[in-house]
């Protein structure tokens, strides 16, 4: 069980308790949205990110969603979910040696998207871990 009741605001229960400021449920909802869509990156890959990053970041909701798909890996998926868990390694103090590889498979667009996804992906599944959404 959630530490605060669900407010009547949002359609997930994720939304439900950010919904108590529908403000920052609007927009942080509306950033979800952009970031998770097809952009300079495919959105499978950042699913396969996503699913990375549940396992270590603590939200139970987020990891029910499934773990990460290995066999569906493309090389520029496994180069982006192997950034993913030196991030999570590292908590953001990440070398440059790991970004230079990170250049020889992603343009600077898709590194800014990657990096905005895995930061934002992060404070969302950090807010469910805070809240103890199962």
């Amino acid at each position: 069980m959630a530490r605060i009741n669900e407010s009547e605001f949002g359609e997930t229960p994720f939304q439900k308790l950010l919904g108590h400021n529908t403000e920052i449920m609007e927009r942080w909802s509306r950033l979800g949205e952009v970031l998770e869509r097809e952009g300079a990156l495919s959105s499978s890959l950042k699913e396969q990110v996503r699913r990375t990053l549940a396992q270590t970041n603590g939200c139970l909701y987020c990891k029910a969603k499934g773990k990460p798909e290995p066999h569906l890996f493309s090389a520029k998926t496994s180069i982006a979910v192997g950034f993913a868990e030196v991030f999570l390694k590292q908590k953001g103090n990440i070398p440059d040696t790991t970004f230079n590889v990170l250049k020889e498979y992603f343009s600077d667009a898709e590194m800014s998207e990657l990096c905005a996804f895995i930061t934002f992906t992060t404070a969302s599944q950090y807010f469910g871990a805070m809240m103890k959404l199962d």
